[in-house]
């Protein structure tokens, strides 16, 4: 098995089950004009999150990690006309083109952008009783995933879904001597769940365009 052939396996689902969206490439191709690094999701991962979001009814998102706001559109038409999307990113750069592109998917009205470090913002969403979001994706950075997920314990409800992204880290994360801090934030965050009664979980390992990773799914059973 190779990486050649997980991308071309990649590209024949994209072709038959995800197609062409103008919008999305068009978002994408911005984002890599911009200068963002390319690790957005691929689009059959995007129309995963997509369809979890539909499955779920979810009518508030939040998103921790907003890159170029590829994501944000795939979540954001999971939405009913009612519902609302937060997404928070650190990078002023990046929540510009974010925003340039929902703003071009006609999206902006059910998308608020929080630019600054995710944590502050989410303690803030808390601090001013916002209403509880029915699924959050964490794709912000790994080290601190374990203290994002346990704030967004807090911002959900029982019923909520929480996605969490490049979890696997290469298989890194089954590593108990890694010495790298994104994966050791990862075996933290998987210790993390093992521990916490409240909620039921479990990861996926992912191979595809963008190598060998995978994400984690986590109900709310309790708050």
């Amino acid at each position: 098995m190779s990486e050649q052939l997980w991308r071309e396996v990649d590209e024949y689902v994209e072709q038959r089950l995800v197609r062409a969206d103008p919008v999305l490439t068009a978002a994408a191709q911005a984002s890599v004009d911009a200068g963002l690094p390319p690790i957005a999701l691929t689009p059959a991962l995007g129309k995963l999150l997509h369809l979890i979001a539909r499955i779920h009814g979810a009518r508030r998102i939040l998103e921790i990690g907003t890159l170029g706001g590829y994501s944000t559109i795939w979540l954001a038409r999971a939405l009913p006309a009612d519902g609302e999307l937060v997404t928070l990113e650190l990078n002023p750069h990046y929540a510009e083109v974010a925003a340039a592109n929902v703003e071009q998917a006609g999206l902006a009205g059910l998308i608020r952008i929080k630019v600054g470090p995710a944590l502050d913002s989410m303690r803030d969403l808390l601090d001013a009783g916002t209403e509880s979001f029915d699924l959050v994706f964490v794709d912000a950075d790994k080290q601190t995933t374990p203290e994002y997920f346990q704030l967004a314990l807090e911002l959900t409800h029982a019923g909520s879904v929480i996605v969490t992204d490049n979890v696997v880290r290469g298989g890194a994360l089954a590593d108990p001597d890694t010495q790298d801090a994104r994966a050791q934030g990862m075996r933290r965050f998987h210790e993390l769940l093992a521990a916490d009664t409240r909620v039921s979980a479990t990861t996926v390992q992912t191979v595809g365009s963008k190598g060998y990773d995978g994400f984690t799914l986590a109900r709310v059973e309790r708050q």
